[in-house]
This record gives structure tokens, C-alpha cells and sequence, in this order.
């Protein structure tokens, strides 16, 4: 069974993989989302291309904004792996409080 950090990693991984097609057809800059998350363009940047690890709150952040865009809503789910490891990591918090 995997465990929670290896999970989040993979996750990480998974949203890493897809952020600039997300990004494309969301029709947003890296500068658009940077600005939204309150971080440089730089570290953004980053982020996309695996220079630096995606932290969890940012990582649901960009989850939230995909799912709430209309051109990526559909998208974002139907990356292989993305909603079973979201829902994996929403579970364990769950059973640990």
C-alpha cells in the first residue's frame, strides 16, 4: 500500500505533468496564475517545470482553480490518476483528526 507522502508526491507529479496544458486551455499566462496564488512568475515557473516541489496548499489551489474553470473543469478529472490520489489524501487527513 502507498503511503501518504509518496502519495502526495505522485500527486504532485500528476498536476506537474499537466499545469501548462491546464494553464493553455484555462487561456491564462504563468503571470495570471502566479498573480491568483500570490507567488512571483518565477516561482511559478518552477513549479511547472519541476525545479521546486509544489507545496500541498498551493498544489490545491491550482486544483480549485482548474476545476472552477469552465474551458478545464472537464479536463482536470480526467487526468489518469489525479482524482484517486486527491481523494486518497482527502481521507487520510480526514481519518487523522
Amino acid at each position: 500500500m502507498i503511503n501518504k507522502k509518496e502519495n502526495k508526491n505522485e500527486l504532485r507529479e500528476i498536476l506537474r505533468n499537466e499545469l501548462p496544458v491546464l494553464r493553455a486551455k484555462a487561456k491564462v499566462s504563468q503571470d495570471d496564475v502566479a498573480k491568483m496564488l500570490g507567488i512571483s512568475r518565477q516561482t511559478y515557473n518552477s513549479y511547472e517545470t519541476g525545479k521546486r516541489i509544489i507545496p500541498i496548499v498551493t498544489l490545491l489551489a491550482l486544483i480549485a482553480f482548474f476545476q472552477n474553470n469552465e474551458n478545464t473543469k472537464s479536463m482536470l478529472f480526467s487526468i489518469e490518476g489525479l482524482e484517486e490520489k486527491l481523494q486518497y489524501m482527502i481521507n487520510i487527513q480526514t481519518e487523522e483528526r
